[in-house]
């Protein structure tokens, strides 16, 4: 049950005529195409970072051993999301079974010469378990018995991660990495959630009063959620 703060009956935005509408939606509108130049220059400056090379990691696929080189599957770059893992858990992290829920259309990548993946701790059987649980489409992998989680920042125990990689022949180099709210550029939920008048009604956000605001995560969809929603018994 989500305990949210009291709702003002006036919690609405002001109203206006069309014209002072537009006026103030034109202000907001240089902030955001400022915005918009600015993560260009980040994303430029993001295609000029050094890289560093990657020892030949051996992880686990549903086939079997799997070299790093080969998770690109005969692509050069390569999205790798390090998904958090429980051990002996039915259901794993909310966040990451939601956030990765909604990857069901990745064929585009193709044109770009670029994979999406999801690694993560536990052991592989169980990767795969839980994926087919949750109804998650995307290729999963374990790194359970390979130090590739910890040195990519996703160790056992650890948190999520996004990592990217190239590939110049066998030799895998990481260009690239976040974790915690570094990965929200990855994900279409927040955009579409941001765009509305109430926000993620999340008690941290910056509101006017009477907005309705509750404890943070409080909204999210658990992971029984996202197996109701998507798993075999959809």
């Amino acid at each position: 049950m989500i305990r949210e703060r009291t709702m003002s009956p006036n919690a609405l935005p002001s109203v206006v005529d069309a014209d002072t509408w537009r006026r103030q939606l034109e202000a907001l509108r240089v902030r955001e195409k400022a915005a918009t130049r600015e993560l260009d220059a980040i994303a430029a400056e993001r295609r000029r970072l050094p890289m560093v090379e990657m020892p030949d990691y051996t992880l686990e696929g549903a086939d079997g051993p799997v070299r790093l080189a080969d998770l690109f599957d005969g692509k050069r770059q390569l999205i790798v999301y390090n998904h958090m893992w429980f051990p002996g858990e039915k259901w794993q992290c909310p966040g990451c079974t939601g956030f990765t829920s909604q990857y069901t259309r990745l064929e585009f990548l193709d044109n770009y010469d670029a994979r999406f993946v999801i690694v993560t701790q536990g052991p592989i059987d169980e990767a795969l378990a839980y994926k087919r649980r949750v109804g998650n489409t995307m290729a999963w992998y374990s790194t359970a018995n390979s130090p590739f989680g910890a040195d990519v920042g996703a160790p056992p125990g650890g948190g999520f991660a996004v990592n990217v990689f190239l590939r110049d022949g066998d030799a895998v180099y990481r260009t690239w990495h976040t974790n915690g709210r570094g990965t929200e550029q990855l994900s279409h939920s927040f955009a579409l959630i941001d765009l509305l008048p109430y926000g993620r009604q999340e008690e941290w956000q910056d509101s006017p009063d009477g907005w309705p605001q509750a404890p943070t995560y409080s909204r999210w969809a658990g992971s029984e959620d996202i197996a109701a929603l998507y798993g075999p018994e959809a």
